[in-house]
């Protein structure tokens, strides 16, 4: 198998301590994994090693390429798990050259990759689906005058890049001049801004998987801040305290809607394997969705396996079981099923 990892994004970093545990997790009296690191630049090779690697779309198979040649082959996989975040890596593109190669792979095809990394396109789907949602306004272009936008939206709101994760480029706005600030920082990142509405409430995260071939809703994350910010790139992943508690302190009644709430949202997007599913739960005792991963951070430490954890599935277990589901579904795309 290989494990790929890296990318282009602005997500990285994340994606390299991801596959750093995902290695480290994997049992090796089991798998036997390759890994291959794509560069900030896009250059794909082995770690350690300064010839690249090119993916043969013809064979499947991964190249050891130097001098302008391919040197030898390092193997056909038999499977792929992509461990990318963000743009080129979680949006799809990955996900469709793998398509090409006819490599089994784990996580979603790339139409909901694509769909759930642009986060405009995840609440118009869900929306049309009668899934709830905050009210939010997209920025592509054209600017709206940011009195109207604050009019529409009310204060605060939080200013994001579409199509990006993990946080980065994401700012919170209550005046005039904070929400400019916010969108030219957040189109430093992404042509396209959401601009949302912000919620007064819990935001919850529900891990799910896919068992015996149905979406599974895990015990729920809570996000927990004690100084009223917003769980940010800071708090994810350079605090050295959590920020959530496994399981959410909610009621079992809501806990059960956020579940199946997050199952019906995973079918809707035409998910598979895995995902993460966010949502906030107002004082009211309304879900609204805020957004899917369909590949979440994976050190064993992030939420996603943590929430499993919580329901008795350890990180070995929990990687083996998306590597046998990917090994399970070699139909993918638009092959029609053997």
């Amino acid at each position: 198998m290989v494990v790929l990892y890296g990318g282009q994004s602005p997500e990285h970093a994340v994606s390299l301590a991801s596959a750093r545990g995902v290695l480290e997790g994997l049992n090796a009296r089991v798998h036997e994994p390759l890994a291959v690191v794509i560069s900030g630049e896009g250059r794909w090779a082995t770690p350690g090693d300064s010839s690249g690697v090119v993916l043969d779309l013809s064979t499947g198979e991964f190249l050891r390429y130097g001098a302008g040649r391919a040197v030898y082959s390092l193997g056909r996989p038999d499977v792929v798990f992509p461990v990318l975040h963000g743009p080129l890596g979680e949006d799809g593109t990955v996900q469709g050259l793998l398509e090409l190669a006819g490599l089994p792979y784990v996580g979603s095809g790339v139409l909901a990759s694509a769909a759930c990394m642009d986060k405009e396109w995840t609440k118009r789907l869900a929306a049309a689906a009668g899934i709830p949602i905050a009210p939010y306004a997209v920025v592509d272009g054209v600017r709206p005058t940011i009195g109207g936008l604050l009019d529409r939206l009310g204060t605060p709101v939080f200013v994001k890049p579409a199509r990006g994760g993990s946080s980065i480029g994401v700012s919170r706005a209550a005046t005039p001049g904070e929400l400019d600030t916010a969108l030219r920082v957040a189109a430093g990142y992404d042509s396209k801004v959401l601009v949302e509405a912000g919620m007064r409430g819990v935001e919850v995260m529900c891990g799910v998987l896919e068992l015996s071939g149905e979406p599974v809703g895990s015990p729920l994350a809570e996000v927990s801040l004690d100084d009223g910010g917003f769980f940010d790139y800071d708090a994810k992943y350079a605090s050295p305290h959590p920020h959530f508690t496994v399981p959410a302190r909610l009621d079992d009644t809501t806990t059960r809607r956020v579940r199946d709430m997050a199952t019906t949202v995973f079918r809707v997007l035409g998910c598979r394997d895995l995902a993460r599913v966010d949502f906030f739960v107002t004082p009211a005792g309304k879900v609204l969705l805020n957004e899917v991963n369909t590949m979440p951070g994976f050190t064993p430490h992030s939420l996603f396996p943590q929430m499993w954890k919580a329901a008795g599935l350890g990180y070995p277990d929990l990687l083996d079981h998306l590597i046998r589901a990917a090994l399970r579904s070699p139909a993918t795309g638009l092959r029609p099923a053997a």
